[in-house]
């Protein structure tokens, strides 16, 4: 869908993948590590971040302004956990809803258990059905690694691929990987918003559409948030290697709603991305869980 790989395979929103891809956010310079069925884990000291099969995680919408408090506690207080969370949600705009969770609502054993241990930040992609162009995000965080999670913020209407969602992602196939993926840069077209991860201006590649203001498609990559399928973490975007190769596809992105389905990217709502850039923070290692809810709940992966 992007004109900034204009003349190259791979475009944005094009993306392919091997089943079982999994790319955990991490430090920038950590060895590649194949891991069984295919998995491709990333680690500072060169081991697998994680064992089994891969889990691809389904978009969140992220970044709903709102003003409701968390829930209490049945005391009438909030938790510690939700005081710190509420405050930390507070400086993007967000708050803080609902009671805490031991596990995610909806994912099931096999993608909870590709969660690197340090993450405290998650954006929660579900859609209804494998075809499905249409998906719910939620964000959830919590304070401490083994700690219950939060949902922060409202959920978030969003788009997937053209043909739905798919564990054998292939390059033009218009469907969206499933799995769990790092979030570990960003950038666009327009200025940095106060993103805390790494964040790449670059006008002249964050092109799309026609130009014309009044195009929903020329502000598609007004902001972007580069998702760690078939692309080395850390990287900007704009980066062109792909560990498993061009078929495999990339540029899977979480971006601007352009009113209609993506070639694989996941895309919210222009008001809710800017929040979104200013919640995620790298020190809370934040990944994402994106595919259709069968697939997600599964305790193991077909």
């Amino acid at each position: 869908m992007g004109a900034h790989r204009k003349g190259r395979p791979g475009r944005g929103e094009n993306s392919g993948s091997r089943r079982g891809v999994l790319v955990p956010s991490t430090a920038v310079g950590a060895a590649l590590v194949f891991g069984a069925a295919s998995v491709l884990y990333l680690s500072d000291n060169g081991q697998s971040d994680g064992g089994g099969q891969a889990a691809m995680i389904p978009e969140q919408r992220a970044g709903v302004l709102a003003s409701a408090p968390p829930t209490p506690a049945a005391n009438g207080q909030l938790s510690g956990e939700a005081r710190l969370l509420s405050r930390q949600a507070a400086s993007a705009g967000l708050a803080v809803a609902g009671q805490g969770q031991r596990t995610l609502p909806g994912v099931g054993a096999w993608a909870m258990s590709l969660l690197p241990p340090t993450t405290r930040q998650v954006v929660l992609v579900q859609s209804d059905g494998r075809d499905s162009t249409d998906n719910v995000i939620t964000l959830w965080e919590r304070a401490d690694p083994g700690g219950e999670w939060f949902q922060v913020g409202e959920p978030i209407s969003g788009r997937n691929g053209a043909r739905g969602w798919t564990l054998t992602h292939r390059e033009g196939d218009q469907r969206s990987p499933v799995g769990v993926f790092g979030l570990t840069a960003a950038g666009g077209r327009l200025a940095n918003p106060g993103s805390l991860l790494p964040y790449e201006h670059r006008p002249d590649f964050y092109q799309s559409g026609s130009g014309d203001p009044a195009d929903p498609f020329s502000h598609a990559f007004d902001y972007v948030i580069a998702i760690d399928y078939n692309r080395v973490p850390g990287t900007p975007p704009s980066d062109e290697v792909r560990p498993f190769g061009p078929a495999a596809g990339g540029d899977i992105w979480l971006h601007v709603d352009h009113h209609t389905p993506t070639r694989g990217c996941v895309a919210l709502p222009a008001d809710q991305i800017v929040p979104l850039l200013r919640w995620l923070n790298p020190a809370a290692t934040p990944m994402i869980i994106m595919g259709n809810t069968q697939t997600l709940a599964a305790d193991q992966l077909p």
